[in-house]
């Protein structure tokens, strides 16, 4: 491989939303950072975040009542020490966000007071109080912005776009003895469709979920599950993935693909309601939960399903028309435009939502510090499972872990630097070997296994499972796997096949978490076994790769 294909760097980020980027502007202050992301750099999911970031800001709340909101929305299964500290570091992290440049709403924007530093704390579902600081309803798009700018104009920092990770460079892979490190990753310039090497003293894993898994999802076309499976091939623990959170709105319609609408929708007062046969409107959520159409997203969401397959239609409703078409312009600009643009006024008409997939609670496990138990390998945001969802995520806290946990990241990087620096072997690291490299004909094969594996995870591992769906859904998964691992090694490498070779790996990951989990919990929910086993408390689903040594 020629010389231009290989490159040295302090760090290496991969991933370039909020959680990544913000890595990168940490770690470039202690030397040179590589960001590597498949797509353009803001194509991410943190784009995509409506809401906004649970922080405790108002006089009014309390990090006590922020921990007890998640620990109950978590249903047993957070550690209660990593919440205490995500959740305590929240407000100084915010504070430094909006240093960089961060606009978010105040009272005074929307004239309810004339204090301009005021925040308009909106209230989503499982909140107790009003805590979620948000851009209107563009909140991900906002942070994006400035941290895109920042890291652009950083000249410590270099960002590779179009290139997709295909696998981390550890000792182990190349034999060596001793403890496990992480030396680099191998990559993909989809635009010349050369593989580069990339060597660093410490690598950040921030490529988001895995919501392309299913069929319906809320999620960025990047969100495969990459960085997942790329660290469990690494042998990397990967915890919790059965718990798959099911946005319980997203808006119904023919010209509309995978539109979320905000939980802080609800948080206005939106209240979900079903069509009866007689054609009116009712509520159906105070059968299910004290709070009503604000109960947590696992409670919703299991509860449209139930209603859809109960009535056999299509989608349920949520009306907030109690607000007038001034107020929900001004509050949710974006979601107003969406429902206009399809001919929905929300301050007129109901609109028509149903479930989708939305965010993956478990992950590559990590200490609130991302490190992921392998040296100079850490995992950051939506990839990584730190404690603080447990078997349901609380609305609005992925932000807040994602901001929170990559500078604890950075952090710690720089304090283990002499040593990381002491085991670098970037001169000995070997560039990748092509296999057969030959380019594959097998493309529609390639897109029959995609689109399959997401109608059966769907089908038999969504909202509601039950042990023979689970079983029938691990047959298919084992049965394409092994055709995926073929065309790996016989043909050459394209960004699709590594795409599917992710998604494969992460089904098969949600699959066999669901299987040894013989409880429901949270977002998992199997009807063969619908009690809470409590002797399960606290107690993760681990999976490792095993070790071949």
């Amino acid at each position: 491989m020629s010389e231009n294909h290989r490159y040295n760097f302090d760090f290496i980020v991969i991933g370039s939303g909020l959680a990544g980027l913000y890595s990168a502007l940490q770690l470039a202050r202690n030397g040179t950072v590589a960001v590597i992301t498949k797509g353009n750099v803001d194509d991410c999911n943190t784009r995509y975040a409506q809401g906004g970031i649970a922080c405790v800001l108002d006089a009014a709340d309390t990090f006590d009542e922020h921990v007890r909101d998640t620990l109950a929305a978590g249903d047993h299964l957070c550690n209660e020490a990593a919440v205490r500290k995500i959740v305590e570091a929240g407000p100084s992290k915010v504070r430094k966000l909006i240093e960089l440049g961060a606009h978010f709403t105040t009272r005074g924007e929307l004239g309810e007071v004339k204090n301009q530093d005021d925040f308009d704390l909106g209230k989503e579902g499982g909140h107790t109080k009003r805590r979620i600081i948000h851009a209107g309803d563009i909140t991900g798009a906002e942070i994006e912005r400035i941290l895109v700018e920042e890291a652009r104009s950083n000249p410590n920092i270099s960002i590779f776009e179009n290139h997709i990770a295909i696998d981390l460079i550890t000792s182990w892979r190349m034999g060596w003895i001793g403890d496990d490190m992480c030396l680099g990753v191998y990559a993909l310039d989809s635009d010349n469709n050369v593989v580069k090497t990339f060597c660093s003293l410490a690598t950040v894993v921030a490529t988001g979920g895995a919501g392309k898994v299913y069929r319906y999802s809320s999620n960025s076309q990047i969100a495969c599950g990459d960085g997942i499976a790329m660290c469990y091939r690494a042998h990397a623990k990967i915890a919790n993935m059965e718990f798959f959170q099911f946005h319980p709105t997203i808006l119904y319609h023919p010209q509309v693909n995978s539109f979320l609408i905000s939980e802080a929708v609800r948080g206005e007062g939106a209240v979900l309601k079903k069509q009866l046969s007689s054609g009116k409107y009712v509520e159906f959520m105070d059968s299910y939960h004290p709070m009503k159409s604000l109960a947590p997203r696992d409670i919703v969401a299991r509860a449209i399903d139930n209603e859809l397959k109960r009535s056999g239609q299509r989608c349920v409703y949520l009306d907030i028309r109690h607000h007038s078409e001034e107020v929900l312009r001004r509050r949710f600009p974006n979601i107003f435009e969406k429902c206009m643009s399809v001919g929905i006024n929300m301050a007129k008409d109901l609109i028509p939502v149903v479930p989708a997939a939305h965010y993956t609670c478990g992950g590559v496990k990590t200490d609130t510090n991302g490190f992921t138990g392998i040296n100079g390998l850490y995992a950051v945001g939506e990839v990584a499972c730190t404690g603080l969802h447990g078997a349901n995520r609380l609305a609005s806290n992925s932000l807040l872990e994602a901001l929170v946990v990559s500078e604890f990241a950075a952090d710690d990087i720089v304090a283990k630097l002499d040593e990381l620096k002491k085991r670098s072997s970037q001169n000995m690291i070997p560039d990748w070997q092509a296999g057969k490299a030959t380019n594959s004909d097998e493309q529609v094969v390639i897109t029959h296994n995609w689109e399959e594996i997401r109608h059966f995870m769907w089908d038999y591992v969504g909202i509601v499972r039950t042990d023979k769906r689970l079983e029938r859904a691990k047959q298919r998964i084992s049965l394409i796997l092994r055709e995926i691992d073929k065309y790996y090694w016989d043909f050459f490498v394209s960004k699709d096949l590594l795409e599917l070779r992710a998604l494969a790996s992460v089904a098969e990951l949600i699959i066999d978490s669901a299987l040894s989990r013989k409880e429901s919990r949270g977002l998992h929910y199997n009807s063969d076994h619908p009690e809470r086993n409590t002797a399960l408390d606290c107690v993760d689903t681990v999976i490792q790769k095993p070790s071949s040594r």
